[in-house]
């Protein structure tokens, strides 16, 4: 039987990663799709071949060079375009891959582009915290710039606009009412789709 899938999604400095891992703590499953980029763009990665058809400046050593495609996009207006259209389905492959080789009766699935990407969830969960505590999360981050912060944020949906798209959605203030909103919706799940 497939699980059922609650795709986790927020913008940046919005607590994704310490949900996610308060989700791992009750024993479910998570899938990272930052990670399964990684994956992909390490040496011999399922991307490496065609990152290398479209830019073949940004492969280095078997494997994609990051700062490469940065300087690509930068570069070529049509680039990030191009480059979306060969990793999102081989990342939606390897979430497919996970999914399959669960016995779980739910997975999250952390898609930060969950809403962008149209990516195939039965549930989503948005998890959110106010603009200044968002600012203050992301600006304490090491190399972090407000600058960069601003750009990241015109590049993301709004977060009002991901809130009233959630199926559920989980305010980020402090590590102990999330861990408990997460206990408290995992066990909501559990039951519904036991």
């Amino acid at each position: 039987m497939r699980p059922y899938r609650l795709g986790l999604t927020g913008s940046i400095g919005m607590g994704k990663s310490t949900t996610a891992g308060f989700f791992r703590e009750l024993g479910v499953p998570v899938w990272d799709a930052d990670a399964a980029v990684h994956r992909i763009y390490a040496q011999g990665g399922a991307a490496v071949e065609p990152v290398r058809e479209v830019c073949p400046d940004a492969v280095k050593d078997n494997a994609v060079d990051r700062a490469a495609l940065k300087d690509w996009i930068a570069r070529d207006k049509d680039a990030l375009a191009r480059l979306e259209a060969v990793v999102h389905p081989l990342v939606a492959a390897d979430r497919e891959e996970f999914i399959k080789n669960t016995d779980a009766p739910l997975v999250v699935l952390d898609i930060p582009l969950l809403f962008e990407t149209g990516a195939d969830v039965d549930g989503t969960l948005v998890v959110t915290a106010p603009p200044d505590v968002q600012r203050a999360r992301v600006l304490s981050r090491s190399g972090m710039t407000a600058p960069q912060f601003e750009t990241i944020l015109t590049r993301q949906m709004p977060d009002a606009e991901k809130r009233a798209r959630a199926d559920f959605v989980i305010e980020t203030l402090d590590m102990d009412s999330t861990r408990q909103a997460v206990q408290n919706l995992v066990s909501r799940l559990r039951k519904a789709h036991a």
